[in-house]
């Protein structure tokens, strides 16, 4: 079978290594060695100032609107995986949607201002498959309306915007080290702000609200990430140059041998430099897809109708009408795209949906 995606495994002995780091301090989470040395080569990596890892990639999105959403709504893109709004509908917020740009498949900025009411506190945009919003007008908008941004930054691992890490972006940039991700910790995540401020704000509410060991200074939940997850960021990390190569290489053989003429593809904005992280194609029609699909996965093909469906049609969001979001989700695939997937396997990948149309 070839999937949408496999997790990269680090060679079993280079993660023992560091797992045994962590039984012979005897620490096992609560902020130990071998986080700290993660956050430390990560801060290095992704050129940002200030960078907290978590336990997974949707409880920083949950704090930065407990912080800054202050329950009012929010406006946000229809075209996301489902944890951007899960959590602002979690934290007590209402989401506002905006519609999506058609090329881009980040919220259009053009439709932002019209979207705003007196009950406005923060946007909430999504960098969709690692492709950067347009960060500019995003940050003018809110300027101007005094609003905070939040960036679910999700797919941006070692994405570059003007030529710095996307993470600088925003009040509080997020994203996900989850086992499909490029860089990994099996389960766990990351936030990140350029306000030393709300970055001490954003530390005490992911420990509990401690200030010292003995000593509080708010309100906080439990984000912290284990020993056991740095371990596998730490094995996982002196490969991830290779990973976003290998990728890319997979990247330019289905747009060479994809009929694209018959496709949409990705726009990858400008400024941006990409990490590689999706493939994703956009059908003509849902039937053309769904014709594709199926005999896709009678070869043991298994792509991802990613993201589907718009966030606008869930029952908890009560979103009206996004026509280009909901048709760009009706016709969009992800393909298998991951470290290992061999040219003969692209090859047949395409072949087949070539041949489907």
């Amino acid at each position: 079978m070839i999937p949408v995606t496999k997790t990269f495994l680090p060679p079993l002995e280079e993660y023992q290594k560091q797992v045994k780091r962590a039984f012979d301090n005897g620490w096992l989470t609560n902020r130990g060695e071998l986080v700290l040395e993660l956050e430390a080569l990560l801060k290095k990596y992704l050129e940002t100032d200030n960078i907290i890892i978590t336990n997974n990639g949707t409880i920083p999105l949950q704090i930065a609107l407990k912080l800054l959403g202050n329950t009012g709504e929010i406006i946000t893109t229809p075209f996301s995986y489902v944890a951007t709004t899960a959590a602002i509908v979690w934290e007590g917020c209402t989401p506002v949607f905006v519609d999506i740009h058609p090329e881009y498949l980040t919220i259009d900025e053009s439709k932002i201002e019209a979207a705003i009411t007196h009950k406005t506190t923060a946007i909430l945009a999504t960098h969709v498959f690692g492709n950067p919003c347009n960060i500019e007008a995003i940050e003018t908008i809110a300027r101007k309306h005094h609003l905070k941004i939040i960036y679910d930054a999700a797919h941006c691992f070692g994405v570059k915007y003007n030529n710095q890490s996307v993470f600088n972006y925003g009040d509080v940039s997020t994203c996900s080290f989850h086992a499909t991700k490029l860089f990994h910790t099996a389960e766990g995540g990351a936030m990140f702000t350029q306000d030393k401020e709300l970055h001490h704000r954003l530390f005490y509410s992911h420990n509990f609200g401690h200030n010292t060991p003995l000593t509080f200074h708010g309100l906080g939940i439990n984000g912290k990430i284990s020993e056991v997850q740095a371990a596998m960021g730490l094995a996982v990390f002196p490969h991830i140059d290779t990973i976003i190569s290998e990728r890319r290489k997979i990247v330019e053989q289905y747009i060479e041998l994809l009929d694209l003429s018959r496709f949409q593809s990705l726009k990858i904005r400008e400024d941006a430099e990409w990490n590689y992280s999706y493939f994703p194609i956009i059908f003509k029609s849902e039937a053309s897809l769904l014709k594709t699909e199926k005999l896709l996965h009678q070869n043991h093909i298994i792509p991802r109708r990613y993201f589907y469906p718009s966030l606008n049609n869930f029952e908890y969001t009560g979103g009206e009408s996004m026509p280009i979001a909901e048709s760009i989700a009706s016709r969009i695939l992800c393909l298998p795209l991951y470290y290992g997937l061999s040219t003969e396997e692209v090859k047949k990948i395409v072949n087949l949906i070539n041949n489907s149309l």
